[in-house]
């Protein structure tokens, strides 16, 4: 089934592209056969471009289990501060002990506006770059949700269809700044003006700058898939992208799109349609060159089979429950706008090695950054959150 509906989405996305098609088929010789496969080295020295609204948290958490497992250095938010200056352009400085540490970072996984020269400043020279992006008529709704108390377009509209229906009476340009989340959020995101002309000279020329600076580009829409790419071009263990979903939220605060909002929304947000598309199409084609359709479908099945028995192992409830029945107030995500932020109970008999590992597996955004920032930076100013920490200091974990 599910290599039949991947067929599908390949047979779909082909009615968007007429490109000439690729012969995948490489014939090799005898004695290339032969030869074994170079084995391969888990990439360790990896920048991950965390975009809004792409289930870019669950992606986090897998970054800072990653970096936890192999004793690795993030370049974590200086400061106060939870994102790395976010909306601001990034800028090298706002990496804690920058000065000190230099060109000495492995990850970098939290919130900010691209910038590869600055970028470059803080990682080393065989970095690994990727992203992930999601379709925008989903994230559309999803920012209004979410959003909808910070963003001065969304604040000024009934709901997500009267938004969409006349944008422009709610989107001022003067207030660009705080409305970056109405309007193609993603190519912001990789640090370009998301109020830009869509003409195809311009756009043409951001997909390809892109495609220079980033390794791969992930599908939210295709997130299992999406982890198994990850996994190979990495050269990780399965278990290193095992993920619970987080920072979801309850299907009540859905909005219900209609089909002329959809249409709406791939006119409004074009620069971020367009991004989206090219990058689907190079998704499957890269499946297409280095997994193939047949081994994807039986890692896709290893991936789920392994995250249900963690589910078992870790999980109260099998499945996230909503901010009210979350019972340990360390494990609450921070809520936003009118959405319903999901979590997770654990179960109480689990032994403390595996307790730690599944508290990993659950713990929000917030309280993840500000526990390793404790932990690296053991001398400066906590970050006060405002939220409960499952555990401050390397002893108690």
């Amino acid at each position: 089934l599910i290599i039949f509906s991947l067929c599908l989405g390949l047979i779909f996305l082909s009615g968007f592209f007429h490109v000439k098609e690729k012969n995948y088929s490489i014939s090799k010789s005898p004695e290339e056969l032969l030869i074994p496969p170079t084995p391969c080295h888990a990439k360790t020295n990896v920048m991950f471009l965390k975009t809004h609204k792409t289930a870019s948290s669950t992606v986090l958490n897998i970054m800072f289990r990653f970096a936890e497992r192999y004793n690795l250095t993030v370049a974590l938010p200086a400061d106060q501060l939870l994102h790395l200056g976010y909306p601001r352009t990034f800028v090298a400085h706002f990496v804690e002990d920058f000065k000190a540490i230099g060109q000495n970072y492995n990850i970098m996984c939290n919130h900010l506006r691209f910038n590869p020269s600055e970028v470059q400043k803080v990682m080393a020279a065989n970095t690994f770059y990727f992203s992930i992006l999601r379709n925008p008529i989903p994230l559309l709704e999803s920012s209004y949700i979410y959003y909808k108390n910070n963003v001065p377009a969304f604040r000024r509209s009934r709901d997500v269809n009267e938004y969409l229906a006349s944008p422009t009476r709610y989107y001022h340009p003067e207030d660009y700044r705080q409305n970056i989340y109405a309007r193609n959020i993603m190519w912001f995101d990789f640090g370009y003006n998301n109020n830009a002309e869509d003409n195809t000279e311009y756009t043409q020329a951001v997909l390809e700058e892109i495609e220079q600076n980033f390794h791969l580009i992930l599908i939210a829409d295709y997130f299992d898939e999406s982890m198994i790419l990850l996994k190979h071009a990495l050269c990780w263990d399965l278990d290193d992208v095992i993920y619970f979903k987080l920072n979801s939220r309850s299907q009540d605060t859905v909005q219900t799109l209609t089909p002329e909002s959809e249409e709406r929304i791939k006119v409004w947000c074009s620069l971020d349609w367009k991004l989206y598309l090219h990058f689907n199409q190079s998704f499957w084609r890269r499946i297409e060159e280095t997994i193939g359709l047949e081994v994807l479908e039986k890692e896709v099945d290893h991936l789920r089979t392994r995250q249900k028995e963690l589910m078992e192992t870790c999980l109260l409830e099998q499945e996230a429950v909503g901010k009210d029945h979350i019972k340990n107030k360390a494990l609450l995500p921070f809520q936003s706008g009118a959405a319903n932020i999901l979590g997770y109970n654990l179960r109480q008999d689990l032994d403390n090695r595996t307790l730690r590992t599944c508290q990993r597996m659950v713990m929000p955004e917030l309280q993840y950054t500000s526990y390793l920032y404790a932990v690296q930076h053991p001398h400066k100013k906590r970050k006060q959150l405002g939220l409960p920490l499952l555990w401050t200091s390397l002893q108690e974990r």
